[in-house]
């Protein structure tokens, strides 16, 4: 079970989203995001494909820059922010990607002491010694020497979170931690990321489209549908919604209407005879 979030003590949200705009061309991607992410918080976010769910955690990364609205950190705007405290902020921030982005050309030891290299002025030794730390807070303990392409799946996604975990982040970033898991498997990620939670007291973002492992971690749950908020609420609630698109991202039913073949095949023959 996650931990309420009543329980952590909090000044103020880690994150504000604040109608939030993003545009590709003239094509709206976002539109009028807003959310908070408290300390302590597992914020799952979910949506169907194309609802703008990956496209929000770029944005909350940093990557680009919104075209209305704001994002706040720790209290900050970071369209504000100077390149220098950018770089201080993000000491603050880890990230779990999709696929794990290990270096295939690093061993599991050196892939985890990468944000330390890039980020701190430590020796080599004590960077070893953190490295092999969070290695066992997720059970890869040993395996610091093994390159990635000698890894399961599993073992991929564990090595990639202790490289996000490595410099003990106020927040944590997840793009899909479950996808190409089989059950067993995402289930033990699941409660990993609870145990870590729990453990660092530390707020995470999770955009997933895995409905057990959303129910089984998320304090709170944004929907997400066609660059809109449709809602934001508890497990218990998200499942107790009426809302038809709502009902039909956790019944997995399409939405798509029926294709009438007659009506098609008319349509094509209309074309062709203004060709």
């Amino acid at each position: 079970m996650a931990v309420p979030v009543s329980r952590m003590t909090s000044p103020g949200p880690v994150i504000e989203v604040r109608d939030l705009v993003t545009c590709y061309g003239d094509q709206k991607i976002l539109d009028g995001v807003s959310l908070t992410v408290e300390p302590g918080e597992i914020m799952v976010i979910m949506g169907g494909s194309g609802s703008g769910k990956s496209t929000l955690l770029r944005y909350l990364l940093g990557l680009h820059r919104a075209d209305g609205g704001e994002i706040r950190l720790f209290g900050k705007d970071i369209s504000t922010l100077s390149s220098r405290e950018w770089m201080a902020l993000r000491r603050k921030i880890g990230v779990s990607f999709q696929g794990g982005a290990l270096f295939n050309s690093m061993d599991v030891g050196e892939n985890v002491r990468m944000p330390l290299r890039e980020h701190t002025s430590l020796d080599e030794n004590t960077m070893r010694i953190m490295a092999r730390m969070k290695l066992e807070v997720v059970n890869m303990a040993g395996f610091e020497h093994l390159m990635p392409a000698q890894l399961s799946g599993g073992m991929i996604k564990r090595a990639a979170l202790a490289r996000a975990i490595v410099m003990d982040p106020a927040i944590l970033f997840f793009d899909e931690p479950s996808a190409g898991l089989d059950p067993v498997v995402a289930a033990d990620l699941d409660n990993l990321i609870l145990r870590i939670r729990d453990a660092m007291q530390v707020s995470m973002v999770v955009v997933t489209h895995e409905l057990e492992s959303a129910f089984k971690i998320a304090d709170r749950i944004t929907v997400l549908d066609r660059g809109r908020i449709l809602m934001i609420g508890t497990v218990d609630e998200v499942r107790g919604s009426d809302n038809p698109r709502i009902r039909n991202l956790l019944t997995r039913t399409s939405e798509d209407e029926p294709v009438d073949a007659d009506e098609y095949l008319r349509r094509l023959t209309e074309g062709a005879r203004r060709i």
